[in-house]
């Protein structure tokens, strides 16, 4: 058996490199690679010496030859190919070794020249990789340092790779040059070329949104169905998931996750990190129908539980802190279907021992966990997708305009502040009552904003909450001063709207004349 190492990242290649060499594999190499292994007193052909080449054009061409395609490409089930390797002087190649030039990781950097971008785009490895994982009956490729356990773990078994295995990495292998082809074409489609400006220390301006999109992601589990019992579907996540994200949480029990389950659970997910202190989420059908902050997550519970205690059955919770017995045991009391959080303590796992088709999920995060977000966002329409930076806007006291002559308390710019939050995770048309760090009324999803206010102070009313000295986050402008007549008849002291409108003088006007507060925040939040 001939094995051919030929990596830019070499994390575990000698480890390898001497089990193979300890196993009989004869070990053939590349440049520094070969360089590498030789150091390191073990016999190692150069590639150069089995093709008759040097390599040359500063390594740009060294694989690139028939002794090394030949080598993976023959079945060695067609006489006619042995025949010709034969004829010509070709040895097989059985297992292949490779990893490319890291081109994603150059243009990540901070002013990389497009003259970097370009060296580092891999030309023989992928064209190896490919002849391997075509050839995957007779040759084991192998592209990744995680994989080399697995290779020498069933070459010490039985002394030869399963189908199985090998079928595994060949398509681990074309995954693997989807992504990096992905990777070079978002970059180059992205580069606004200027020629005048070429030269070796050229660093191009790129645009946002490239021209040709393309978007790599792992599967994660197969879901029973999708948003109705007659669809299908599945759940993926990004090759390399964002610390802190839905996509990296550990379920410790309960039903196996649903399609709506798992939207609905990003949505509290996303809400809940977005506060500082400790805080409680409830989400139904993608909106918060209760938000709430306290000292302990017991009190952000059972605040966000009073908001609309109906809503709130058979919906999902997060939190942003370790749930301890107590709150385990006062969220047991109610009907939930995933229960988040970045730790459970032992005593609050109990509680949920006998709850077995309670999801519990746990989600580690990071530090600065509220800057962790997705950059993009996008949106699939017929035929096409929409594609756009993430609201990931965040607002701090000094956005705020104060237009009306009644200036908001320190205590209202507080609640502002956490009305406003709220609001950008409720469906458009949004409105959010609030006080003392707690949701009041929600209205969400109606095509008028007069109707989602109404319908917050219905909500309000139902839970025997009364909305008195409450303040109003707005996510859009109130076209009309009617929607504000209706959330100061009921009882809203201070009101928080982006502005932008014909008529904000109207609306101001109204504003001054009913005595409240109004602040514009300059900045809309429509969620669809």
């Amino acid at each position: 058996m001939r094995a051919l190492i030929s990596v830019s990242d070499k994390t575990g290649i000698v480890d390898l490199a001497k089990e193979l060499h300890a196993l009989g594999v004869g070990l053939i190499s590349t440049g520094g690679t070969a360089k590498l292994l030789a150091d390191q007193g073990l016999p190692v052909t150069e590639v150069a010496e089995v093709t008759g080449f040097p390599e040359m054009l500063d390594g740009r061409v060294k694989t690139l030859h028939p002794k090394v395609h030949g080598g993976l490409l023959a079945r060695r089930d067609t006489p006619e190919h042995m025949a010709a390797l034969q004829a010509h002087g070709i040895d097989t190649i059985d297992l292949l070794i490779v990893n490319l030039y890291p081109f994603e990781a150059t243009v990540a950097k901070p002013g990389c020249t497009l003259a970097d971008a370009i060296e580092n785009i891999d030309i023989g490895g992928p064209a190896m990789v490919r002849s391997a994982a075509k050839n995957w009956k007779d040759v084991g490729i192998v592209t990744d340092a995680s994989q080399y356990d697995d290779v020498i773990a069933e070459l010490k078994s039985t002394g030869k790779l399963s189908d199985k295995l090998r079928f595994a990495l060949a398509v681990a292998a074309f995954n693997r040059i989807s992504q990096y082809d992905g990777a070079i074409s978002n970059y180059l489609s992205s580069v606004n070329f200027e020629a005048e400006k070429l030269r070796e220390d050229y660093v191009p301006e790129r645009a946002q949104f490239s021209g040709q999109f393309n978007e790599q992601y792992v599967k994660v589990q197969d879901l029973r169905y999708g948003e109705n019992s007659h669809q299908q579907a599945a759940w993926y996540r990004d090759l390399a998931p964002a610390a802190g994200s839905l996509a990296t949480g550990v379920q410790l029990q309960g039903k196996e996750l649903s399609y709506n389950n798992i939207a609905d659970a990003d949505a509290a997910w996303e809400c809940v990190k977005s506060f500082d202190t400790t805080a409680c989420v409830i989400i139904k059908h993608a909106n918060p129908c209760g938000v709430a902050v306290g000292a302990s997550p017991l009190e952000a519970y059972s605040k966000a539980f009073q908001t609309d205690p109906t809503s709130a059955f058979g919906g999902i919770i997060a939190f942003n802190r370790p749930v301890d017995k107590a709150a385990a045991e006062a969220v047991s009391k109610q009907f939930v279907e995933v229960l988040m959080a970045p730790d459970f303590s032992a005593e609050a796992l109990e509680v949920f021992k006998s709850k077995v088709n309670v999801r519990l999920m746990k989600i580690a995060l990071p530090a600065h966990y509220g800057n962790v977000r997705n950059a993009l966002e996008t949106k699939r329409v017929g035929s096409g997708l929409l594609l756009q930076s993430a609201d990931n806007h965040e607002l701090a006291l000094a956005d705020m305009k104060i237009v009306t002559v009644r200036q908001p308390t320190p205590e209202e710019l507080n609640d502002l502040l956490f009305a406003w939050k709220v609001a950008k995770f409720v469906k458009s048309n949004a409105i959010v009552f609030c006080k003392n760090g707690m949701t009041m009324g929600v209205g969400a999803g109606q095509m008028s904003r007069l109707d989602s206010a109404r319908i917050a102070s219905i909500k309000a009313e139902a839970a025997k909450l009364s909305l008195q000295g409450t303040v109003v986050a707005s996510d859009a402008f109130f076209p009309f001063r009617d929607g504000l007549d209706v959330v100061v008849a009921a009882g809203a002291t201070c009101v928080a709207q982006p502005g932008g409108s014909m008529r904000d003088q109207e609306v101001i006007d109204a504003a001054n004349e009913h005595g409240v507060a109004m602040v514009f925040t300059g900045v809309r939040h429509f969620r669809h």
